[in-house]
C-alpha cells in the first residue's frame, strides 16, 4: 500500500496516438513530507501521516507548528494518516512525490463530494414521481411514510435531506500519465470532490499489482508550432518588402532604366 495527497485541478481529455479519446483528470501533486511515522509498539497500528501545500505560519496554531517542526517540515495545509504501508521504508522528513505511481497503475482515489444542499427524495434517492396531470394532486411528494400498526415512521425510511459532502471514494482508476516535471497526475475518469479540493491517491485495494499497458499519449508541442508561425511571417514580410520595394520606384528611375 502507497498513497499521496493531492488538489484536484479539473478534467480535460488526451489523445493517443491511434486516435483514442480518454476524459482525465488532473490531481496536482506537490512533495509531500512525512510529518508522523505510527508503529505498532508505540501507536497500536502502522502508518504515517503525510503533509501538503505549503501555507504561511499564521494560517496555523502553536500545536500544529509544534507538530510539524518535529520533522523540520514546513507549515502545511493537510495532514493525512495512510495505513497499510511498510513504515521502515520511511524516515521522518522524507519527501514522496509523484514518482511512487507509475502508468496504468491502478488506484483509489478518496475525496470530499460535492454538497448538493437540501434535496428531495427523487433527486437524493432516485425515486419515481407521481403523474404531472392536476387530478393526480401527487407530484414530487415523499409517498407512504408507515402502515397503521405502528403509528409511526420506521426508521431507515427515505426522506428530503442534506444531499452530498461526504467521503467519497472512487475506486479502480487507471493512472494515464505521471508528470514529474509540473508535479501532476492524471487519472483516467472522475474523482470525487469540486475543484481545488483535497483528494487522496492510495494503491487499489481490489487490484493492489495490476498494472496496465499504457497506449503512448499525443501532446501538441507548442514551441515548434510558435517557431513556425515565426518563420511563416518573416517570410511573408520579406514578400511584402520586396513588392512594395518595386511598387515605389520612380518613373524617372524606369525612364533612365530603359
Amino acid at each position: 500500500m502507497k498513497g499521496i495527497l493531492g488538489k484536484k485541478i479539473g478534467m480535460t481529455q488526451v489523445f493517443t496516438k491511434s486516435g483514442k479519446l480518454v476524459p482525465v483528470t488532473v490531481i496536482e501533486v506537490e512533495p509531500n513530507v512525512v510529518t508522523q511515522i505510527k508503529t505498532l509498539e508505540k501507536d497500536g497500528y502502522e502508518a504515517i501521516q503525510l503533509g501538503s501545500f505549503t501555507v504561511k505560519e499564521k494560517s496555523l496554531n502553536k500545536p500544529e507548528l509544534g507538530h510539524l517542526k518535529k520533522s523540520g517540515s514546513e507549515p502545511k495545509r493537510f495532514l493525512k494518516e495512510i495505513r497499510g504501508v511498510n513504515v521502515s521504508e520511511y524516515t521522518l522528513g522524507q519527501k514522496v512525490d509523484a514518482s511512487i505511481f507509475q502508468e496504468g497503475e491502478m488506484v483509489d482515489v478518496s475525496g470530499i463530494s460535492k454538497g448538493k444542499g437540501f434535496q428531495g427524495v427523487i433527486k437524493r434517492y432516485n425515486q419515481t414521481r407521481g403523474p404531472m396531470g392536476h387530478g393526480s394532486q401527487y407530484h414530487r411528494g415523499v409517498g407512504s411514510l408507515g402502515t397503521l400498526l405502528p403509528m409511526h415512521v420506521l426508521k431507515g425510511k427515505k426522506l428530503p435531506g442534506h444531499m452530498g459532502h461526504e467521503l467519497t471514494t472512487v475506486q479502480n482508476l487507471e493512472v494515464v500519465k505521471v508528470d514529474l516535471e509540473n508535479n501532476l497526475i492524471l487519472i483516467k475518469g472522475n474523482v470525487p470532490g469540486p475543484k481545488k479540493s483535497l483528494v487522496i491517491i492510495k494503491t487499489a485495494v481490489k487490484n493492489p499489482n495490476k498494472i496496465n499497458q499504457q497506449e503512448e499519449l499525443m501532446f501538441y508541442e507548442v514551441e515548434a508550432a510558435e517557431e513556425k508561425n515565426e518563420e511563416v511571417v518573416e517570410d511573408t514580410n520579406e514578400e511584402v518588402k520586396e513588392e512594395t520595394e518595386e511598387v515605389t520606384e520612380t518613373p524617372s528611375e524606369k525612364v533612365e532604366q530603359e
